[in-house]
């Protein structure tokens, strides 16, 4: 009888494994959208959203068996390891082909998915929560435990550290009026995904509102240099960026 691995093994073997794989995978993962915390991860694909059948796999002829994996090689969301052993399985028997649908697609899946964890803990944006969450799964090891982070514990995971996030910008005395209105909308409205949109585009919208009032409140003094409201005035004008660069160094610049 085989030794039981302790969960720190299992998940160092399944880390090799994702090592391994994922320079492939990252030509068949999506990403999400950059911020914070963001990182890349498969769809939500499971077996039975590309196998869409009533007929139970052992019942099959060998060309339902075939159209099956057709759609699971056809789905853009299907990892590197699920391409290959489905495609191999099509090469072979019908038995190979029942196989794979009642086992092997599983197992497959499962190590795509560590591959794309192992993806995310290797993110230096990734935040704590994500990084506990994610080091859980992979402590399990199970096809199951690995897609249910995937699925739903990196969203809500990422959420838990989108919301300290949103609380730090708050705490910054800097903050301004349009970061703190539009930071505080956010936390009220409390879901994932206003978490991370203003992370992602509110917070620089909002901010560069507060800063173009900076501005404007310099623009408003009427015994600045020549030099320095030309400055202003062309800053003003211009994008976040530029905004948040004039007021951190182009103005301090001119006057020097």
């Amino acid at each position: 009888m085989r030794p039981m691995r302790s969960p720190r093994r299992r998940r160092a073997a399944l880390l090799v494994t994702a090592t391994a794989l994922a320079p492939a995978l990252l030509l068949t993962t999506p990403a999400f959208a950059t911020g914070t915390t963001a990182a890349a991860v498969p769809a939500t694909t499971t077996t039975a959203s590309v196998v869409t059948t009533d007929t139970p796999v052992d019942e099959m002829s060998e060309e339902e068996l075939r159209v099956a994996i057709a759609r699971i090689l056809a789905d853009e969301d299907s990892g590197t390891r699920v391409l290959r052993e489905a495609s191999a399985a099509l090469d072979g028997t019908a038995e190979d082909m029942r196989t794979f649908l009642k086992t092997g697609y599983r197992l497959a899946q499962a190590e795509d998915d560590a591959v794309a964890i192992a993806r995310i803990l290797a993110d230096k944006n990734s935040g704590k929560g994500v990084v506990r969450e994610a080091s859980k799964a992979l402590d399990i090891g199970t096809p199951e435990a690995l897609r249910a982070f995937l699925e739903t514990g990196y969203r809500l995971a990422r959420a838990e550290d989108d919301r300290v996030a949103v609380f730090r910008i708050l705490a910054d005395k800097n903050s301004g009026k349009g970061v703190v209105r539009e930071a505080t909308k956010a936390l009220d409205i409390g879901t994932p995904e206003a978490l991370r949109a203003f992370l992602e585009t509110g917070y620089r919208l909002a901010r560069a509102e507060d800063d173009r009032v900076a501005v404007a409140r310099i623009l408003a003094d009427p015994k600045i240099s020549a030099a320095l409201r030309a400055a202003a005035e062309k800053a003003i004008d211009g994008t976040p960026e530029e905004l948040r660069y004039f007021l951190e160094v182009g103005r301090y610049e001119v006057d020097g």
